[in-house]
């Protein structure tokens, strides 16, 4: 059911998602093309089948409301005679990972909308991730190559923090408090998301074909090594084991699959989805020194961000959203 045209947020909802959904079929495109194991090749296509009847659903709608459809990634953007970049296992592991930014994207836009089809269409697409991160969690442990969380003691009784040493992190001797599981949940979960983006890093770097964006590519990748390195050690202090995996292998290929356009969004997204990530790993840390970790993680993201927003637009690879209305430019209009 309709209720009236649509409002700015929900245009700008629907842009932004056809934008990555747009990118996920020119992705899903590439893999399809070079992928060998008869399970993950069954979950990229009833992925991107699915994926497909979402983009002609938004495309109804911006022609329903007489809106310009986005360019977003198109046949230009894929190269599918490309030798491929990334093996069977790593094709997965990047599903995953991109399902995880999707369903916290959808789960948002769904609050942000109005009108009662497109809520439910967010719902479908929040669904629709959830089911795709669980089938390509599945898929990883299944075939032993994506490490669990540490396993824990179950607690017999609840604990009040009494002291604010609790807060601090520092008993007798200087010696910190172990970790909790609440610390360790989202310091594993930033850990785990890096070490997939450091190999995506590195294949991007060896394909992009500007310079300046294979630079980029290049100080992505040692940026995720550095969170890696810094939040291992923090986990590590408390014997606790860091997610690491060989899993997941970057070819020796120096011809690109994808459009450095498309390359360069891709990290951006990610990079948006690393500061959400740090920003919920602050406010749920009770440890003061931790949220000081992640801040100064969050503001190394940042300013790789905003370099990575600056090559877009030299480049010509920004796509401008839907603008608001030009009030002051639109009252000029009847001066004489």
């Amino acid at each position: 059911m309709t209720t009236g045209s649509i409002t700015s947020s929900e245009l700008a909802t629907l842009w932004v998602v056809y934008q990555k959904k747009t990118m996920m079929l020119r992705v899903i495109e590439a893999f399809l093309s070079n992928n060998q194991d008869p399970e993950a090749l069954e979950i990229l296509q009833s992925f991107y089948d699915g994926e497909t009847i979402f983009v002609n659903e938004i495309v109804d709608i911006f022609k329903q409301e007489g809106a310009a459809i986005p360019i977003g990634y198109t046949e230009n953007d894929v190269n599918l005679s490309a030798p491929r970049l990334f093996d069977d296992i790593y094709e997965i592991m990047y599903l995953r990972t991109m399902m995880k930014v999707a369903a916290g994207l959808h789960a948002l836009h769904i609050c942000m909308a109005y009108r009662q089809d497109i809520m439910e269409m967010y719902t479908r697409f929040s669904s629709f991730a959830e089911q795709y991160c669980v089938k390509a969690t599945q898929f990883l442990l299944e075939k032993g190559v994506l490490s669990k969380s540490p396993g824990v003691t179950m607690p017999t009784q609840v604990e009040i923090a009494k002291e604010k040493d609790y807060r601090s992190g520092l008993k007798m001797m200087g010696k910190r408090r172990v970790l909790n599981t609440v610390e360790v949940a989202y310091l594993y979960q930033t850990i785990e998301s890096n070490v997939a983006g450091m190999k995506l890093m590195t294949g991007f770097s060896q394909v992009a074909a500007d310079k300046e964006a294979r630079n980029y590519f290049v100080r992505g990748k040692e940026l995720s090594k550095k969170i890696i390195e810094n939040f291992s050690e923090v986990l590590l202090e408390s014997d606790i084991n860091v997610p690491t995996t060989a899993a997941g292998i970057v070819s020796n290929s120096t011809v690109s699959p994808f459009s450095d356009k498309l390359m360069m969004y891709n990290t951006s997204i990610l990079t948006s989805f690393g500061l959400g990530s740090n920003a919920l790993g602050t406010s749920f840390s009770l440890r003061k020194d931790l949220p000081a970790k992640m801040l100064n993680a969050s503001k190394d993201i940042l300013n790789f961000a905003n370099d990575g927003g600056d090559i877009m637009i030299k480049n010509g690879w920004t796509e401008e959203p839907p603008q608001m209305e030009d009030r002051t430019q639109l009252s000029k209009g009847h001066e004489k």
